[in-house]
């Protein structure tokens, strides 16, 4: 197994990994994004995010795309947007792998916290954090306005 920073040729597998997560999470039409879109917003000048991926016999089988915020009370922050295994591969010890990666990044980084979202059904991800020290918030709601709701906001608010 080999954990690697994610390069531009990785983003056909990546992508492969994402729609594999969406369906997952039951979202499997919800993915829009290309992958010129992750070469472009992930490798430029200014990146807007940056990938591990784990290998395994040449093969990648994992990723995790993270990037960073800042926090009004904590600064500088990661946020951890996916950490994605193939299913064929769960429960051997690579997700626990690439976690770590994360948090050993957070620690290069000097961040004050590391975050992330877990879907309230996904008791196994859930527990998984709980057992490594993470805290899972009930009391926080997470909200989204997507792209037909940017537009009916500026519709019904325009100047």
């Amino acid at each position: 197994m080999i954990i690697r920073k994610g390069e531009k040729k990785d983003m056909n597998a990546v992508l492969e990994l994402i729609q594999e997560l969406a369906t997952f999470e039951k979202e499997p039409d919800a993915v829009v994004v290309t992958v010129d879109d992750l070469i472009r917003d992930g490798f430029g000048k200014n990146p807007l995010f940056y990938t591990f991926v784990v290998e395994l016999d040449n093969e990648i089988v994992g990723m995790a795309l993270y990037y960073f915020r800042y926090s009004t009370w904590k600064g500088r922050t990661i946020h951890l947007e996916d950490l994605i295994i193939k299913e064929k591969m769960r429960g051997s010890g690579l997700g626990f792998a690439l976690y770590s990666e994360i948090i050993e990044q957070g620690k290069r980084d000097k961040v004050r916290r590391i975050e992330w979202a877990v879907l309230d059904w996904n008791t196994p991800a859930i527990d998984f954090y709980q057992k490594s020290g993470a805290k899972v918030f009930e009391d926080w709601r997470v909200a989204q306005m997507d792209e037909n709701g940017i537009e009916m906001f500026l519709k019904n608010n325009s100047k």
